[in-house]
């Protein structure tokens, strides 16, 4: 059972999950613990048809530091000095990073605080990403001889290519305010609107169509690795199945009525 001092807490109502990274004096460190509790919270969203959208925050001050490395660091003194285990370390994140790219519903990352390394790349894997004014991001491994290769991935999807490598190379932390301008988050808001400018999105989010959200985050993610014609095609095959379900036919024939949107059916 689900307790306040477990390491992800889970939240639900109105539509919406927060899940809360709970180990705030570590600063939501990205441990094993931690790595199998979000896991587990993502497997279990992704089967409660309730859950129209996922808040993904912080407990305390900061969002998340990237990796434990005091943890890792223990692995050295492993016959094969660690090497098998970081592989593991790094497959398991991985996993988790492209099971909320899977999640059925969008996910936002409400950011304060840092987000560094991992936790940089954690919120350029989620689908929208709300920070505070004082929040910083980073893939700052290099300053420590590591070179963030794993949160390269999501980020050099989010951000143009010399805008990625700059952050990578350098390791500076970048302010709120930049990471918006080069695409990593969508907007910037005071620290103490965060949580209610969070909630707002979601509610938004939660009042569209369930069919249609789900239909077209798996398709933006599907048509973004393809070219323009095998795109075309796919999405065009997307569309074609989405007019099929009966929300959209009710919503379209309320928008030619011009009559209120009706309640949504989830089908």
């Amino acid at each position: 059972m689900e307790t306040a001092d477990a390491p992800v807490v889970l939240d639900r109502s109105d539509g919406i999950a927060t899940v809360t990274l709970n180990r705030p004096k570590s600063l939501n460190a990205l441990s094993e613990e931690m790595l199998s509790a979000l896991q587990a919270a993502l497997d279990e969203i992704a089967h409660d048809q309730s859950v129209k959208v996922v808040i993904l925050r912080g407990a305390g001050a900061h969002f998340c530091a990237g990796h434990n490395l005091k943890e890792m660091t223990v692995r050295r003194q492993d016959a094969d000095g660690g090497k098998s285990y970081f592989n593991a370390l790094f497959a398991t994140c991985s996993k988790m990073m492209m099971s909320i790219v899977h999640l059925p519903q969008p996910v936002i990352a409400e950011v304060q605080g840092i987000a560094t390394a991992a936790g940089c790349q954690l919120v350029a894997t989620c689908d929208l990403a709300l920070a505070s004014d004082t929040a910083t991001f980073a893939t700052s491994g290099v300053n420590i001889g590591l070179f963030c290769s794993t949160p390269m991935v999501a980020l050099s999807r989010n951000v143009a290519r010399k805008q990625a490598m700059e952050m990578l190379l350098l390791g500076e932390f970048q302010p709120a305010a930049r990471a918006a301008e080069i695409g990593l988050i969508n907007h910037v808001v005071p620290q103490e609107e965060l949580a209610a400018a969070t909630r707002a999105m979601a509610d938004k989010i939660v009042s569209k169509a369930p069919i249609a959200i789900k239909i077209g985050k798996e398709a933006f993610y599907n048509q973004a690795d393809m070219d323009l014609a095998s795109a075309y095609a796919y999405t065009g095959a997307t569309m074609a199945d989405n007019m099929m379900a009966r929300d959209t036919e009710r919503g379209i024939d309320a928008f030619i009525a011009k009559k209120p949107i009706p309640e949504w059916v989830d089908d």
